[in-house]
C-alpha cells in the first residue's frame, strides 16, 4: 500500500479535529517510519490546518521525523557516565555493527542510529535503547546479540 492510502486509511479513523493532530501524526509515523511531506499535506487538508501549523507540530516534537528512519530506533547515551564508561566505543561498535560510518539510518531502513545525551538510568552505564528496550552495562561483546534480536532473520525463526 502507498503512502497517501495509508495516510487516508489512518484519517478515516480520527475525527476532523485539530485536537487529534498528534495523535494521527504519531499513526502515521508508525506506519510509516518517517513523516512524508504528502502525508502532512494530506493531514493539513483533511483537519482543516494551514499545513504551516502541521509543520511546525511536525518538527517541534523530537518524537517526529520528517526524514525516512529504520523499522527499529536505536539510542546510545553519551551522557557523562556512559561516557566514562565507553558510550562512544559502544557506539562505534554498533555503527560497525550496521556498516554505518557514523549515526544514521541503515541501507535496508531496519535500524537508525541516534547518540542522545540521557536515556535516565544512569546507574546502568553504559547504556543502549532499542525502541523501548532498554540495554545496560554493554560491552562490545554482547552488541551482536542485542542487535540480532531485532534483525527481521531473527524474528522469524
Amino acid at each position: 500500500m502507498d503512502t497517501e492510502k495509508k495516510v487516508q486509511e489512518i484519517l478515516t479513523h480520527w475525527e476532523e479535529q485539530r485536537e487529534n493532530l498528534i495523535s494521527i501524526l504519531q499513526e502515521v509515523q508508525a506506519e510509516c517510519y518517517h513523516l512524508p511531506q504528502s502525508a502532512l499535506r494530506q493531514i493539513a487538508s483533511r483537519l482543516a490546518i494551514p499545513l504551516k501549523d502541521v509543520f511546525h507540530v511536525a518538527t517541534f516534537y523530537n518524537c517526529f521525523t520528517l526524514e525516512p528512519r529504520g523499522k527499529h530506533l536505536i539510542q546510545v547515551c553519551l551522557g557523562t557516565a556512559c561516557h566514562v564508561r565507553g558510550g562512544e566505543r559502544m557506539l562505534e561498535k554498533i555503527c560497525h555493527e550496521l556498516q554505518l560510518g557514523s549515526p544514521g539510518t541503515s541501507n535496508d531502513y531496519e535500524f537508525t542510529v541516534r547518540a542522545v545525551r540521557c536515556l535516565g538510568c544512569c546507574g546502568l552505564a553504559p547504556v543502549m535503547r532499542v525502541d523501548h528496550d532498554t540495554h545496560a552495562h554493554l560491552a562490545q561483546g554482547k552488541i551482536r546479540g542485542i542487535l540480532n534480536r531485532y534483525r527481521p532473520a531473527h524474528k522469524a525463526a
